[in-house]
């Protein structure tokens, strides 16, 4: 049964906070709501859990999602990753990854823009947690390889493209 089947229609919710809130009682995700427009939460994957935030800025009519994961490379691997992210980030259509070095997390980012009062539906939001779930997922082998070996990006993103990982 999909998710939408059993949740309230997005124009019957307040606030984009709340159809993610919904979302995650509904997937028993453990969460967190931090403030009206902002919602922490962790869903796990098969190779990890990730950490996802969730922000509406009412000002940019945004909903920005952020999903991380703790990678801390030594740093003579850090020219290698910088290379293996642009060439995932190439392969990316709804998101992309950025390294925060100083805190030791990889970080999808994506943003909902909803020009004019238009509201996120729960399929939409709930497809864009999947997303950065799957992306994070796909990748997160590429990312251990050059971290953790002598594998070079180009090696290591044909690690993430020759097979699926994960589930959303």
């Amino acid at each position: 049964m999909p998710v939408t089947d059993t949740l309230p229609a997005a124009d019957d919710l307040l606030h984009p906070i709340d159809v993610v809130e919904a979302l995650a009682q509904r997937h028993e995700w453990a969460f967190d709501r931090l403030a009206d427009d902002q919602i922490a939460m962790e869903v796990e994957g098969q190779w990890r859990r990730y950490a996802i935030t969730l922000a509406w800025s009412a000002g940019d009519e945004t909903l920005r999602l952020i999903c991380t994961f703790a990678i801390e490379p030594p740093a003579h691997r850090g020219e290698d990753l910088l290379r293996l992210l642009n060439g995932v980030n190439e392969r990316c259509w709804d998101g992309a990854f950025t390294y925060w070095a100083e805190q030791g997390l990889m970080v999808w980012r994506y943003g909902l823009v909803l020009d004019g009062g238009e509201m996120a539906s729960t399929a939409q939001i709930d497809r864009m947690i999947a997303a950065a779930v799957a992306g994070c997922e796909r990748f997160y082998p590429a990312f251990q390889l050059v971290s953790w070996s002598d594998q070079s990006a180009e090696a290591a993103l044909g690690v993430a493209i020759g097979r699926t990982y994960g589930r959303a």
